[in-house]
């Protein structure tokens, strides 16, 4: 009385399927293993340098805001759009410091050019040289001491200030004409936030 379960039938002789050889086991599980490397490793990879790179920006904008003086370069585009300094080329010396408050923002530049720069520097601000006035040392004090200029003693020095309507900037410029092939010029930019 005891029912016999039925049983599969097994393979015809001839048609079984052979064991995996060594050979390709060991394909298998390296293309397994190259794969799970390539899906973990490109992606913590990417981390990693893009890490890097966000903690060296931060480091160069920290370097850049903690400036309490003139700080050697250019300054960028946007700062010589936004404080209208057109900074000419051929310019030598450049060198540049930002100041920013909720009552005023200012914007010191300092470079060397030729007469041909100067020319383009004032032209930039809607002024020609004309509007410079021989011993008017246009640039406060107060300014004076935040960057370290000096403008005592004897020498060549035109001044001019651009006073433009809110909220177009204000720049106060100073040019040291000692060498008039290559004159020194000083701006202060100042616009109200």
């Amino acid at each position: 009385m005891t029912d016999s379960l039925p049983h599969q039938a097994g393979p015809p002789d001839g048609s079984r399927t052979p064991a995996e050889d060594r050979r390709h086991v060991i394909r298998r599980r390296s293309l397994t293993l190259l794969i799970i490397v390539l899906l973990i490793g490109i992606p913590a990879g990417y981390l990693v340098i893009s890490a890097n790179q966000s903690r060296d920006s931060g480091r160069e904008k920290e370097a850049k805001y903690a400036a309490t003086g003139m700080t050697e370069g250019w300054p960028s585009k946007l700062q010589r759009r936004i404080y209208e300094v057109p900074v000419p080329v051929p310019s030598d010396e450049v060198a540049y410091y930002e100041t920013n408050n909720w009552k005023t923002s200012r914007l010191y530049v300092q470079f060397e050019t030729t007469g041909a720069g100067l020319d383009a520097f004032l032209a930039g601000l809607d002024v020609d040289r004309d509007s410079l006035e021989r011993d008017k040392i246009a640039i406060s004090d107060r300014a004076q001491q935040v960057t370290g200029w000096e403008f005592g003693g004897s020498g060549a020095w035109w001044g001019l200030v651009n006073e433009q309507r809110d909220p177009a900037p204000t720049q106060d410029v100073v040019v040291n004409m000692d060498n008039p092939d290559y004159p020194m010029v000083y701006v202060v930019s100042r616009t109200v936030p």
